[in-house]
C-alpha cells in the first residue's frame, strides 16, 4: 500500500480533491499519523484532518487503504496530478508534533514533597 493518495471527483460541475499522506511523528518513537486534506481543486483545502497516532506505518497504511476503498465507492478516482496541498499537510504535521512535545513534559517534579 502506498503512503500517499490523491483522489478527485467531478460532481455538479465542481471538482473535489482529497490528498492523504501517512507520515512518521517526531521523536523516533515508531508512531505514525495519517493526514488528509480535502477541498475544491485549485483552491486552498477546506478541511484538514488527522488520525492516529498509529504504532508503525503498516497500521496507518491499513487505515488509508480503508479510506481509499470507501472514497472509490463514493465515486472518487485516482488522480495522477502532482499533490497541491503538501505544505498544508506539513503544517498539520508540525502542529501535531508540537502538541505531542508539550504533552510529553506536562508534569511537575517535586522530589522534596
Amino acid at each position: 500500500m502506498p503512503r500517499s493518495l490523491n483522489l478527485t471527483r467531478h460532481c455538479l460541475g465542481l471538482d473535489t480533491r482529497i490528498e492523504c499522506v501517512v507520515l512518521p511523528l517526531a521523536g523516533n518513537s515508531g508512531l505514525w499519523t495519517l493526514i488528509c486534506a480535502a477541498g475544491m481543486s485549485g483552491n486552498q483545502p477546506s478541511a484538514i484532518k488527522s488520525q492516529g497516532p498509529f504504532h508503525g506505518p503498516f497500521v496507518a497504511e491499513g487505515v488509508l487503504a480503508g479510506i481509499a476503498e470507501s472514497l472509490l465507492d463514493m465515486g472518487y478516482g485516482e488522480c495522477s496530478e502532482v499533490p497541491i496541498w503538501r505544505l498544508h499537510i506539513q503544517a498539520e504535521l508540525r502542529r501535531l508534533n508540537g502538541e505531542r512535545g508539550r504533552h510529553l513534559g506536562d508534569y511537575q517534579f517535586q522530589p522534596e514533597t
